[in-house]
Parts: structure tokens; sequence; C-alpha cells
């Protein structure tokens, strides 16, 4: 391995686990620390707040559990798959289209993670008393069921809708309600890099290039 290829290899992986060790360490101090629902000020538009979710980015649900994470991990692996492989062509590929795939890969891989073993190390009490680990295998759901913690809360601005507005009259309406963490935020940024800057280097559009 060449020393170009060993440097791209070695930034990939920098990349994924500090997403992985600092996503992994939020949630679990988080857990550990918040009963569930609670919440913490930090400034006028920013709060932790702890709360779980059974299924994708930003507290969505869609389709069974199970499905869901095994769907995952295809997915991750298939993802590291190909990073390896742009690491071993460092002459025509981007360093920034590389980090950018590590920043999904290990954004997919902190959620992975809450699913597979979270239900097995942790239990999962009724507030006001917080979360702590259990002997492996106690806790409060099996392998590929645990919750992922979600804890960033963005509640830019809020306002009430006129009453004479149809449908909405009277409710309120605030901006940005999901809770996500920073798993969800290293899919989001690498997503929007990828849309952005890096589409054309994506098998697909190169195909379609070659067709043209």
């Amino acid at each position: 391995m060449n020393l170009v290829i060993r440097r791209r290899a070695i930034l990939a992986a920098a990349v994924a686990v500090a997403v992985i060790v600092l996503d992994q360490w939020l949630k679990i101090w988080v857990k550990t620390n918040f009963y569930l629902g609670e919440g913490l000020s930090i400034l006028p538009f920013f709060e932790l707040r702890f709360v779980q979710n059974n299924g994708m980015a930003f507290g969505m649900e869609f389709g069974s559990k199970l499905a869901l994470t095994l769907f995952r991990i295809i997915v991750v692996g298939l993802l590291i798959w190909y990073i390896g492989r742009l690491c071993s062509r460092s002459e025509t590929v981007s360093t920034g289209y590389l980090v950018t795939l590590s920043l999904i890969a290990a954004g997919a891989l902190g959620n992975i993670i809450d699913c597979l073993f979270y239900g097995l190390i942790f239990n999962n009490p009724w507030p006001p008393e917080v979360a702590s680990f259990v002997p492996w295998g106690e806790g409060y759901g099996h392998l590929f069921h645990g919750l992922v913690v979600d804890m960033l809360y963005f509640p830019l601005f809020s306002f009430e809708w006129p009453s004479w507005v149809p449908g909405f009259g009277g409710s309120t309406f605030s901006f940005f309600d999901p809770v996500f963490n920073l798993a969800d935020s290293a899919i989001t940024v690498g997503i929007i890099l990828l849309l952005l800057f890096y589409s054309k280097n994506l098998p697909f559009a190169n195909q379609s290039d070659k067709k043209e």
C-alpha cells in the first residue's frame, strides 16, 4: 500500500471512528444522566432532550424494527466495502468524496449500535429514574431491538396561527420539532455534501455518463 492510499485509508477510518465515539459517548451520557423526556436548555434555540425511537433518522417510524436494522447493516456493509475500494484508487478519487461517504457510513453505524446492543446492556426505567447499565442480556430488550437515543433539539421559532386560517387556526406551529443525534447529523451532512459536490462521483452517475 503506497503512502497516498494509506493516508486516505487512515483519514476515512479516523472520520468514522471520531463520529462513532462522539455519538456513543453523548448517547450514553444522556441516557445515564437524564430521565426519559427530560430536557436541559443550553441556548434559547438549543436544548438537550432525551427521547428514544424505534425507527429512522429524526425519530421517524418505518416498518418492522428487525427488518430496518438488518437493512441498515446490509447497506453499511456495502458502503464500507465501497469505501475500501475507493481508498485504493488514489489517483481518481477525491479526498472530500471519501470523507463524505465515511460520514454517512459512520452515522448509520452509530444508530445500528443502539439497535443491536442497547436493549441488552441498559434498563429502561420510568421517569424520573435514569437508565443504568445492567449485566449482558438483562436489559429491556433483545438483540436487534434496542431503542435509538436522540437528544439534540433546536426549537428555532414558533407562532400561533390566526383563528381565520382554515384547518390551522388557533394551533401552534414550531420549527424545528424533530429531536435527533450526532449520527443523524453525520448522515445528513454527508448526504448534503454528496448531492452538492460529489454526485458525479457516484457509480450510477458514471454509468449514465458512459451511455451518453
